[in-house]
């Protein structure tokens, strides 16, 4: 059993900060659970344009409001507390948040924590294997 509190997070090479978002990564690869779990917050005002084509990603809002825009397409979505938009089809997209937007996110595969968006907004795929694997003594 994994317990882990944000609290211990914080600070660390989990703690992803850029100009318009910080991501706490909460669970990754090298758990080797088959998904990685990050608590996001995007900035008030900011723009940010994202492409996972090679990760599958669910975004749940748990507090504050923004716009997804599906680049490809021009459809717009005000996504708000208990709403959540799911990349299923590797979109184009553009977040656009009007307050601070507090978001819970899981990636298929799972993230290393290394990733960086490329200048397509594309993690690239790091395939590590998995290094803290559960067992029935921890």
């Amino acid at each position: 059993m994994i317990v882990r509190s944000l609290d211990e997070i914080n600070d660390t090479d989990a703690d992803i900060r850029t100009e318009t978002w910080r991501s706490r990564r909460v669970v990754l690869a090298k758990e080797g659970v088959g998904f990685s779990f990050h608590e996001t917050v995007l900035y008030a005002g900011t723009e940010t344009s994202m492409w996972y084509a090679n990760h599958i990603e669910l975004v749940h809002c748990i507090e504050g409001e923004a716009e997804v825009t599906n680049d490809e397409t021009g459809e717009t979505h005000l996504i708000t507390p208990g709403t959540l938009y799911l990349l299923n089809g590797h979109e184009h997209h553009t977040v656009r948040p009007k307050t601070d937007f507090r978001v819970l996110c899981v990636f298929n595969p799972p993230v290393t924590g290394r990733e960086v968006h490329d200048e397509n907004g594309v993690y690239p795929l790091i395939t590590d294997e998995p290094t803290d694997t559960p067992s029935a003594a921890s």
